[in-house]
């Protein structure tokens, strides 16, 4: 007699083949304004070449970034001058998500990796990604073994630390200040609001130039776990107003790195930048999401700063693109290994199929919506992951 196991519908995985695969990817050049950034440089173009993996890159694409055409042919690379051409790879590799007339050059089934930049997206974008069934991944939603996010954290750790050192050019640009400690004369202070990656990062940078750190955050649980990375005379207090009040009228540096689902809340009010010192300087590092300080407005690498209460503002949203060779480096270091395993495991598809981590970072499959975010905040209907990959 059959047990009831037998008789009930049993789970299938789909066969999947580890045949390596020679990948076609294509590098375009950036459009979107002050991103200088590209994601591979030509050592790690090499290595996949070496790996029998075919890249076609938009000429001028690194420019920005100091990599020349020239590094990129001798690396094994192609040159394209049809961004058509560029777009029309299986494989499309962007530091940006890209814009509605860039989506028109993308092949129908083809596989895109880059940001998504949830905020600065519309409707429109996930629609055309459903017409042209196309699979897309998040740099920053995909996760590693550790159930880390290796490319977000990157960023996030370049932001902080280029957040605290264009502190200290303006403190010194706008006030003849200099960040740091010098015998006889009292040190720096620097205030950090969050507990995260990049305020780890800002944190170490400006205690190793000798400043004073503070750091103000919601999670006391986030607090804990950033102290555990930081010396013990690193102050850390939870977002009590009255205590950032009165902190915020002592420091010389402000940077915000504050996060929320859908933007950044605001946290230090108009108020309390009127009662900041004279010269002090602000570095929003979460205005792309919306910044959490009242007074904070988008600026531009060229129009780094404005003045407001005399306290000198800075809202870049992609910090990063101002070191841009350095942060191209840092972004390829960390794509290189992905890249690598799509191409031993035969593809896109079989590595989504056996790589959770990965997996995760999917947004659009096959022009399905599979992010439960993104499927609230526009209205659009989605499909878990789990119903997709048993």
């Amino acid at each position: 007699m059959e047990s009831l196991s037998q008789l009930l519908p049993q789970e299938e995985r789909l066969a999947v083949s580890n045949e390596q695969k020679s990948l076609k990817i294509g590098l375009p050049k950036e459009h979107t304004f002050q991103e200088h950034r590209i994601c591979l440089t030509p050592d790690e173009v090499a290595v996949l070449v070496a790996n029998g993996h075919q890249i076609l890159i938009e000429a001028g694409a690194g420019e920005e970034a100091h990599f020349s055409n020239t590094d990129y042919s001798e690396a094994g690379a192609e040159i394209v001058y049809d961004t058509q051409e560029v777009f029309a790879c299986p494989i499309v590799l962007k530091v940006q998500p890209p814009t509605t007339d860039e989506l028109a050059y993308f092949n129908a089934q083809s596989v895109l990796l880059s940001a998504l930049q949830l905020n600065t997206q519309d409707k429109t974008y996930f629609e055309t990604l459903a017409q042209k069934q196309i699979t897309a991944l998040a740099f920053e939603y995909i996760k590693d073994e550790a159930e880390n996010h290796p490319i977000q954290q990157s960023v996030d750790e370049l932001t902080g630390i280029a957040a605290v050192l264009t502190a200290s050019d303006l403190l010194a640009e706008e006030n003849r200040l200099l960040l740091g400690n010098i015998t006889g004369i009292p040190p720096t202070e620097v205030i950090l609001l969050g507990a995260n990656e990049l305020t780890e990062a800002a944190a170490k940078t400006a205690l190793g130039l000798g400043a004073n750190v503070k750091i103000f955050a919601p999670s006391l649980t986030d607090l804990r776990k950033l102290r555990t990375h930081l010396p013990s005379s690193v102050y850390t207090a939870t977002l009590q107003p009255q205590l950032l009040r009165e902190a915020l009228t002592h420091c010389h540096v402000l940077i915000g790195a504050m996060s929320g689902e859908c933007r950044s809340p605001i946290v230090v009010t108009e108020e309390m930048v009127q009662q900041m010192k004279r010269g002090a300087v602000i570095v929003d590092a979460s205005i792309g999401i919306g910044g959490c300080i009242e007074t904070s407005k988008l600026t531009t690498l060229e129009q780094l700063i404005f003045t407001k209460y005399e306290v000198v503002h800075c809202g870049v949203p992609n910090l990063p693109s101002r070191y841009a060779h350095t942060a191209s480096t840092l972004l390829s270091n960390t794509l290189l290994p992905y890249l690598l395993k799509i191409g031993e495991e035969g593809g896109v598809e079989n590595l989504l199929q056996i790589d959770k981590g990965f997996r995760n970072g999917l947004y659009s499959y096959h022009g399905i919506l599979t992010h439960h975010n993104i499927s609230k905040w526009f209205g659009l209907p989605y499909k878990p992951l789990h119903l997709l990959f048993l």
